[in-house]
This record gives structure tokens, C-alpha cells and sequence, in this order.
């Protein structure tokens, strides 16, 4: 393994593996010196050249990345072992670190091996040298190989362990990303959806109203009815200050003014009022049950339904006559609206934008109004039966109410 890639725990290790090579190293020459050995200096010299053998191995590159290499590495500081084996005793005592080197460089199968008969060679050396072969001379190069085997292996067992935690780990943080990036883009998505919503239920209705008003005003023109017109224009000018009310408030996100001048029955009460007056319309408004303090989102998300719905009643159900009933309810709030209208397929209507006249939004916007806050919107209709919306939405707990 090159040093670049070495985690701190290796590092230390290989450093006290390295140190003890060079202590016993020392250790031999020192007694073989200590001792008078008629070859001390030829012990000096093979610990020398085992020294040089084995401080280059780190140092070439292709020993800690090729296998061959590794082999003939391996292969010359065995060699140079056996000779200093042979010269003194002292050297089966290198035997311990080169079962760590072996175990680290090789492939498992071929690591055992290599430590078998080295541990051969060890015990086999040690005897020819000393003479003397007991069960001490037999267990100890054993046993050494047993410790060897049983600290490398398990300590890559352990670093197997860290480096699926750390490729886990980098998982984790770019499935992390990946989840913020889709928040994100669902988060777009979402403020999209409701300024759409927002456009269509205020600006894009109160335009068709304007639109209407004017038709009506022309066609009195035409029939030679100034009053009238000027009725309609002044509606229409009305209608244009307060659709520049809603898009102030939609800039600074306010609750609509209808609501900030009352609460929701008054503010559906008005909004029939007005639809009566600038349309052909009779509208009727009906509350039922005792009114509550309401939440805003739950106000403006039926003021902004109730809009909705009596708008497609003058533009598409060429109705006369639209009922509006709000019911407070002891869990929840209702909000009905029935027109008398032609109706139509409900299977055929197409879905946002799905026509060159972009209708088809209306509908699926109060869905969403309504699902947002855990409500259900439901339609009734058919062709020549009128049309029948219901818009239901669970009350928040107030307290004091039992559970």
C-alpha cells in the first residue's frame, strides 16, 4: 500500500514495524560484536545488506502496487535473511516483522504460505545453527506467525469495516445533496403551483370580469343606453381598483381585502353580491351552523374556491341563478356551490392549461387549495343537469374541545 493511501492507524503501525527490523538488526551486530564472534564482520555486513534490501522496498513504487514486484522484492530480503540466519541466531528474530510484510504485500492464500515456510525456515535455520532443536526452539517461530497472522488479518478485517462505513458515509452525503436538490427544485414547483393559483383566482378573474363589464357597457352603447353604460364602466373601474388591491396585496403575500375588512361569511356575502351586480346571475348566499374563528389559510383557500367557482358559473355554465352555502360544522367546514347551469362531462375536461384557452385550471387549482390543507373538493354534474361543487375541510381543535 503506497504512503498516500495509508490511513494514520497504518502509518504507526508500519513505522513501529519498521523500527523493530532496525532494532534487531542492531541487536544481532551488537552481540555477534559483544561476543567475539570470529564473523561479526560478516554479520555486520548481511545485516547491512538486509538494511538496504529492506529500506527500498517502501521507496519503489511498483513493490506497493505490482504483485511481481512485490514477489522479487520479497524474494531478496529472504535471501538476505537466510544468510544472516545462517551467520547468527540472532536473525530468526526477523522472522516476526517479515510475517507482517509478507501478509501485507501478498494476497491472502499466498501470504499463508509464505509465513508457513518462512516459520519453517526459521525453526529450521535456528536449529542447524544452534545444534539444538526442543519444543521452545519449535513454538516460538510458531507462535509468532500464529500472533502475525491474527493481528494482520483481523486488522484488515477492521479496515474492510472503516472503508464501507466511509464509502456508506459518502453515499449518504450525495443521496443527501441529491434529496436537497429535489426539495428544492419540489419546493419551485410547489411556489409555482401556488402563484398560479393565486394569478387565476385574483388578477386573471377580476380581468374576465373587467372584460364582461365592458362587453356589457358596449352593447348598451350600441342600444343607445348611456346610464347603463356608464353603469358598467364604473363597476368595471371598480372591479379594476380592486384587482389592483389583490395584486398589491399578492406582491407584499397579505391576505386578500376582502377578508381584512371581515371575516369569511362577510366576505362570501360580498362576493356574491358583486358577481350579482356585474353578471346576469341571481346569487344566493346561505351560512349555516354558528361561524368560527377560521384559520387564514382555511379563509383564503375558500374565498379563493368560492371566487373560482362563481366565475366558471358566468363564463362557462350559462346559468341564472347560483346557490352559495357555507356550513360550520362541529369538525369541519363546508362550502357549497350549485348552479343551474348546462353542466357538462366531467371525463372530458381537460387538464391546466389544456386547451388554447387555458381553461381547465380552475378546477384542479381549488383541488389543490382543498388537498393542501387535508380537505376534499367534489364535483356533481352532468350535461343539462347544472353543476354542484363541495368543498369540505376539516376544522383545527380549539381548545377546550373534548378529544
Amino acid at each position: 500500500m503506497s504512503g498516500p493511501s495509508l490511513t494514520p492507524a497504518l502509518r504507526v503501525l508500519r513505522t513501529c514495524l519498521h523500527l523493530m527490523v532496525a532494532g534487531l538488526l542492531v541487536l544481532a551486530v551488537v552481540r555477534a560484536v559483544a561476543g567475539g564472534a570470529a564473523n561479526a564482520p560478516a554479520v555486520a555486513i548481511a545485516a547491512g545488506v538486509f538494511a538496504v534490501l529492506y529500506g527500498i522496498g517502501p521507496l519503489l513504487r511498483p513493490v506497493n502496487t505490482r504483485l511481481r514486484a512485490a514477489i522479487w522484492w520479497l524474494a531478496a530480503v529472504m535471501a538476505a535473511w537466510l544468510v544472516l540466519l545462517a551467520l547468527t541466531s540472532d536473525g530468526i528474530w526477523l522472522a516476526f516483522p517479515l510475517f507482517f510484510v509478507q501478509l501485507h504485500l501478498l494476497p491472502r492464500p499466498w501470504a499463508l504460505a509464505a509465513v508457513t515456510a518462512t516459520t519453517a525456515l526459521a525453526i529450521a535455520g535456528f536449529g542447524w545453527r544452534t545444534h539444538t532443536l526442543n519444543p521452545g526452539t519449535v513454538i516460538g517461530p510458531v507462535l509468532g506467525a500464529a500472533v502475525a497472522v491474527a493481528v494482520a488479518l483481523g486488522y484488515q478485517a477492521l479496515y474492510r469495516e472503516s472503508e464501507q462505513r466511509r464509502r456508506l458515509i459518502e453515499e449518504l452525503t450525495a443521496t443527501r445533496g441529491e434529496l436537497a436538490a429535489a426539495e428544492h427544485a419540489a419546493g419551485v414547483l410547489a411556489e409555482r403551483e401556488r402563484l398560479a393559483r393565486e394569478i387565476h383566482d385574483t388578477l386573471a378573474q377580476g380581468l374576465s370580469s373587467i372584460q364582461l363589464l365592458l362587453r356589457a357597457a358596449e352593447r348598451a352603447h350600441i342600444a343607445d343606453q348611456p346610464e347603463t353604460a356608464l353603469g358598467h364602466v364604473r363597476h368595471a373601474r371598480q372591479t379594476a381598483v380592486d384587482n389592483l388591491a389583490e395584486a398589491r396585496r399578492f406582491v407584499r403575500a397579505l391576505s386578500p381585502p376582502d377578508l381584512e375588512a371581515g371575516n369569511l361569511p362577510a366576505a362570501l356575502e360580498r362576493l356574491c353580491a358583486t358577481t350579482a351586480r356585474i353578471s346576469p346571475l341571481s346569487v344566493h348566499c346561505q351560512i349555516s351552523g354558528t361561524p368560527v374563528d377560521l384559520p387564514t389559510p382555511h379563509e383564503v383557500a375558500l374565498l379563493r374556491i368560492a371566487q373560482s367557482a362563481l366565475a366558471n358559473a358566468v363564463q362557462h355554465a350559462t346559468a341564472d341563478h347560483v346557490e352559495m352555502t357555507l356550513s360550520y360544522m362541529d369538525t369541519e367546514i363546508a362550502l357549497d356551490v350549485v348552479d343551474n347551469g348546462q353542466g357538462f362531462d366531467a371525463g372530458t375536461l381537460p387538464g391546466p392549461g389544456g386547451n388554447e384557452a387555458g381553461t381547465g385550471f380552475g378546477l384542479a387549482a381549488m383541488r389543490a387549495r382543498a388537498r393542501a390543507l387535508h380537505g376534499t373538493l367534489t364535483l356533481e354534474t352532468a350535461p343539462g343537469q347544472g353543476t354542484a361543487l363541495a368543498v369540505t375541510l376539516p376544522l383545527p381543535a380549539r381548545e377546550g374541545t373534548a378529544a
